[in-house]
């Protein structure tokens, strides 16, 4: 059974830009696209039921919330086969649960709260913390409805994971399957207090931890696919800044979340969250085992 692209939908033009994205990759893949609207509409509207033999308005509206995102979806590719689902459910808890058995978990920007652009909505920043499957935040377009797919460049952010990393893993899979270039990215900084005791430090620092980022990246890539263009890149910065400037001309950011011990799921970190409050183009989330 093939598992399917799952969409967040809420009704905003960001999950509909979700939506059309999720509707391309669904192609590539060849996998069927899942629509899903999660609300504890009963929570708000109880004592309305219980007066009111009719079915609750939020309900209404998430069904035709749904189906508006479906007949996009189908519009765009017509042959995607497409689900759609109102769930009754907090949406961050029900959208973490179909994230067991998602191949991806999509979703917009924000809500329908009118946010601007730079800031991430609590729903997609929850998911990204906790998602059992790599999550993409579609992100770059101020379009009402995402263009035809020119496939850019996939960037990767090389954490500290090496080279049995599921983002680099995941990465590899993505350039591969649109046939373009991967672009693997380690910054580096040279620490504000760094000391100076080493004779090796003392005399070029800044070269030094430039050597470490390359040795980072040949870990990270050492069993990279010959079939793939993989392009390598030190660059001096804050990770976060690095990988925002790296994604203006890219057509996906993939960087790694790591499992930590704590009760439930993923936690993130700061180059993670940065990057999905201001990249240039959709971000890919990637489960790590710690």
């Amino acid at each position: 059974m093939l598992l399917p692209i799952v969409v967040g939908v809420d009704g905003s033009e960001p999950g509909l830009r979700a939506v059309d994205w999720a509707a391309d990759e669904a192609v590539l893949r060849g996998l069927p696209l899942r629509l899903v609207y999660a609300s504890l509409w009963e929570r708000y509207e109880g004592t309305h039921l219980a007066q009111d033999p009719h079915r609750p308005s939020e309900e209404i509206m998430a069904e035709e919330v749904v189906e508006v995102a479906a007949r996009r979806a189908r519009s765009r590719r017509p042959g995607v086969a497409v689900s759609t689902e109102v769930l009754a459910e907090e949406a961050e808890y029900a959208l973490v649960h179909e994230s067991r058995d998602a191949a991806l978990l999509v979703t917009g920007t924000r809500g329908r709260s009118g946010l601007a652009e730079a800031l991430l909505g609590s729903v997609s920043l929850t998911l990204a913390g906790h998602a059992h499957c790599p999550l993409v935040v579609v992100r770059g377009s101020q379009d009402s409805r995402a263009a035809t797919p020119v496939h850019g460049r996939i960037v990767l952010g090389v954490g500290e994971n090496g080279k049995e990393s599921a983002a680099v893993r995941f990465a590899y899979e993505e350039a591969r399957r649109r046939g373009v270039s991967l672009n693997a990215v380690r910054a580096w900084r040279t620490p504000a207090r760094e000391t100076t005791d080493l004779p090796l430090m003392s005399a070029e620092p800044a070269r030094w931890h430039e050597q470490q980022a390359v040795e980072a990246l040949d870990t990270a890539l050492e069993n990279a696919p010959g079939d793939i263009d993989v392009h390598r890149h030190t660059v001096e910065g804050h990770a976060r800044s690095v990988l925002v400037a790296a994604s203006h001309d890219a057509g996906l950011l993939v960087v790694g979340a790591r499992r930590r011990p704590r009760t439930f799921g993923l936690q993130l970190g700061r180059v993670a969250h940065g990057v999905l409050h201001h990249s240039a183009c959709p971000v890919v989330i990637v489960p790590e085992s710690a």
